[in-house]
């Protein structure tokens, strides 16, 4: 039988499990795994978690050190089943707090060294906004790698690329997800879905200028997105869409290919052009101030479930 089309990906892209699920990473096997306070949320509300989520919470300081407990422990159950990264986010509430967010990944980082998990197994995720991608700068320079997410725009890739960190996390579902909403009805079918589209600009961007900052797609809402994307450095996908692509067969084309510099290193960026740049894209701006809005909504809800635990 002929490979399927997840084994076709795995040949030309790292494959990533976007799941805090253990049962599926031991399935899938996927290179990486990246989680966020919706996964996280997720998993911790699994039955057999239920005891040591209670654990956890009453042995902690306080509800914002049992979080993070609960980030790091799932993030280690992780790393013991995948052989590369594992990303875990920084609280959605410091995205605009570049001195918090750098004490706050410093605290991970301790949290997983005292579980034996190294650095250099780690990327800590940060909303790509101005604040957050200035304390990427920083954390990169001490050894800390990132992962720059909820970026929707060609302003936030740029702005990631002179801060030097590991990753991105480019958005392609929620792009999508924006452009139906304001232009229902329109073909967004294959080659024209926008937030493919964007993902091939800024790799192409990354390639053509030698930069060296991986791009991983993420947030898809199809096999089609994920398949249209293929050859992208990484690829960040759902235990459902891993599953359908494991299911599937038929000869994948690879779409994106690293051609090799062709121009020099653009100038940097400063930070009102990039202020002016991320508010002249409506989408780009909206779509990461609602990711900020659901993913602190998920963590309140993971707050009050420690606090109810705490207090039983």
């Amino acid at each position: 039988m002929a490979d399927t089309l997840l084994d076709q990906l795995a040949t030309m892209t790292t494959v990533v499990a976007d799941s805090g699920d253990l049962d599926s990473i031991r399935r899938f096997s996927p290179s990486d795994a990246t989680t966020n306070p919706s996964l996280i949320l997720q998993a911790a509300q699994l039955p057999s978690r239920r005891q040591r989520l209670a654990e956890i919470a009453q042995q902690a300081t306080d509800i914002d050190a049992a979080l993070d407990d609960v980030a790091v422990e799932i993030g280690t159950e992780i790393s013991a089943l995948v052989p590369g990264y594992v990303s875990t986010e920084v609280s959605a509430r410091l995205s605009f707090d570049r001195e918090a967010t750098l004490n706050k990944a410093r605290s991970l980082v301790e949290r997983y060294a005292q579980k034996g998990v190294t650095p250099d197994r780690i990327l800590i995720k940060i909303a790509a906004t101005w604040e957050g991608i200035q304390a990427a700068r920083i954390l990169e320079r001490e050894g800390i790698q990132t992962n720059l997410t909820l970026l929707f725009g060609m302003a936030q890739a740029k702005a990631c690329a002179d801060a030097g960190v590991t990753l991105i996390s480019p958005f392609v579902g929620r792009i999508l997800d924006w452009h139906k909403a304001h232009a229902p009805g329109s073909d967004f079918s294959g080659a024209k879905d926008p937030g493919v589209k964007s993902v091939r600009s800024i790799y192409e961007h990354y390639k053509s200028h030698g930069i060296k900052t991986i791009v991983m797609g993420a947030s898809f809402r199809s096999a089609e997105q994920v398949t249209a994307l293929a050859g992208c450095d990484r690829l960040t996908i759902s235990p459902a869409l891993l599953d359908e692509l494991a299911n599937s067969h038929g000869v994948l084309e690879r779409r994106l290919s690293p051609l090799g510099s062709k121009a020099g290193s653009p100038e940097p960026q400063a930070e009102t052009a990039f202020r002016w740049a991320l508010n002249e894209d409506a989408m780009a701006t909206e779509k990461l101030a609602e990711g900020i809005r659901k993913f602190m909504a998920d963590q309140r809800s993971l707050e009050t479930l420690l606090g109810e635990l705490r207090h039983n």
